[in-house]
């Protein structure tokens, strides 16, 4: 996830391709290193077809973010676009607390798979010891990074998207390139429908990144034209990338070898394309996109603490600012973010976070339902949406809770929802701060 910088007001306009570049570069991030193993071992030769899966509850999800962007523009997004429709309650703010957990996890998720790919460099020393310790030297180290030098992180965001897509990109065209075993990718009988929609859905994370047009949606110059783009298109161009980022890993691995490499796939399959060179460049790709991810995330859940604290559904003190920055939200998700990815497995911090995007964005198209009148937008559509968000969820969490190995990580999950309702209604309770409408206050 990267590019989740929201600007001030004496910034440039951004144009049509910035735009873009902000919803592609929030989707490619840590995560397509992290979990490209995870989906092949659940989803099997059907693994293309299963981001294609997710990439199309995406696709219809971008349609009632658009709509609402070009309703309420600002740099309140998600957060406002819950509190126009659902009002001020302890059920929109649980939402906007699950919203900040979600981005814990997606920094569990990024650190993981930087703590892998490094570790994996130094294949001689003891691989858990040497994950867990670059885990949490990331996480300390781009936390401190944000507070002391945020200007630093998003000057650098730019320069490591652009390295990290030319790497990725040159790793389909080598591996297109290279004979492949086409025979692998034939998804007929690989796994079950329902298998393979939770499968999907486990791997949704890859997605939500689109959101964070709506952040910037203020300093866009021409709305009207360069959202739709952004939206729509940019869910259509990663699809298509993930989709051949996954054929090549199929094509040049067995099912037995991506097993082995789980957290690696990526490097691994690389080796396999072009020897050290392959496996160097994607391990390179993979460092610069997860900590580039990391850096982004935390710079966003400053921002969003503010936003969130401002409308009253959050302490005060988080509205403070640290060297002119919002970083307090930050630090106190770069804690909970060390706890997450030092003691929670890989799988099970996938299913939180993906399962707790499909909430949000299941809220927000319902939103888009609710608010249609005032956008225009044709609500049938932002139906089909939640539909679809509410069902891939109950599949996720049906197959979840099917096999007896995985069964407790939706204990996880539910100890995630329910301590955002908790925190909210303590909150609450505790401070009796007044809560602001965002109908009646600018975000």
């Amino acid at each position: 996830m990267t590019h989740r910088t929201v600007k001030s007001p004496q910034t440039k306009k951004l144009g049509t391709l910035s735009t873009l570049s902000i919803g592609i570069g929030g989707m490619v991030g840590g995560g397509i290193f992290a979990v490209t193993g995870l989906t092949i071992e659940l989803t099997r030769q059907a693994a293309p077809l299963a981001f294609v899966i997710a990439g199309i509850v995406a696709l219809l999800t971008s349609y009632s973010y658009l709509k609402l962007t070009l309703t309420y523009p600002g740099e309140g997004g998600t957060v406002d676009f819950l509190s126009r429709a659902f009002g001020t309650g302890v059920f929109t703010g649980s939402v906007n607390i699950l919203l900040l957990l979600s981005y814990v996890v997606l920094l569990a998720v990024y650190a993981f798979a930087f703590g892998s790919y490094g570790a994996d460099l130094f294949p001689d020393v003891p691989q858990d010891i040497l994950r867990h310790a670059l885990i949490s030297g990331v996480i300390i180290g781009l936390v401190a990074l944000n507070v002391l030098a945020a200007k630093l992180v998003i000057k650098s965001e730019n320069i490591f998207n652009i390295i990290k897509l030319l790497l990725l990109v040159g790793f389909i065209i080598a591996g297109l390139m290279t004979p492949m075993d086409w025979s692998r990718l034939d998804p007929v009988g690989s796994v079950t429908p329902v298998a393979l929609i939770a499968g999907s859905m486990l791997i949704f994370l890859n997605y939500e990144g689109f959101e964070l047009i709506a952040n910037a949606s203020k300093d866009v110059a021409n709305p009207r034209r360069s959202l739709p783009i952004a939206y729509i298109g940019g869910v259509l161009i990663v699809i298509v990338l993930y989709v051949l980022i996954t054929a090549v890993v199929l094509g040049h691995m067995t099912l037995a070898q991506i097993d082995a490499h789980k957290a690696t796939a990526l490097s691994a399959a690389g080796r396999e394309i072009l020897g050290i060179t392959g496996y160097l460049a994607i391990v390179v790709a993979a460092l610069m996109a997860t900590s580039s991810a990391i850096n982004a995330t935390f710079y966003s859940t400053g921002r969003l603490a503010y936003v969130i604290a401002k409308t009253g559904e959050l302490p005060k003190e988080l509205e403070r600012s640290i060297r002119n920055e919002h970083s307090e939200g930050a630090i106190i998700c770069a804690a909970l973010a060390l706890v997450v990815a030092n003691f929670v497995p890989l799988a099970a911090i996938a299913t939180m976070g993906s399962a707790g995007f499909l909430i949000l964005f299941l809220f927000v198209n319902i939103a888009g339902v609710r608010l249609a009148a005032e956008t225009g937008a044709q609500a049938w559509i932002s139906g089909l949406a939640a539909v679809s968000t509410g069902g891939a969820l109950i599949a996720l969490c049906w197959k979840v809770a099917e096999n007896p190995a995985t069964r407790n990580h939706l204990w996880i999950l539910a100890g995630m929802i329910v301590a955002a309702v908790l925190i909210e209604m303590a909150y609450r309770a505790a401070t009796g701060r007044k809560i602001f409408s965002n109908r009646s206050r600018k975000v």
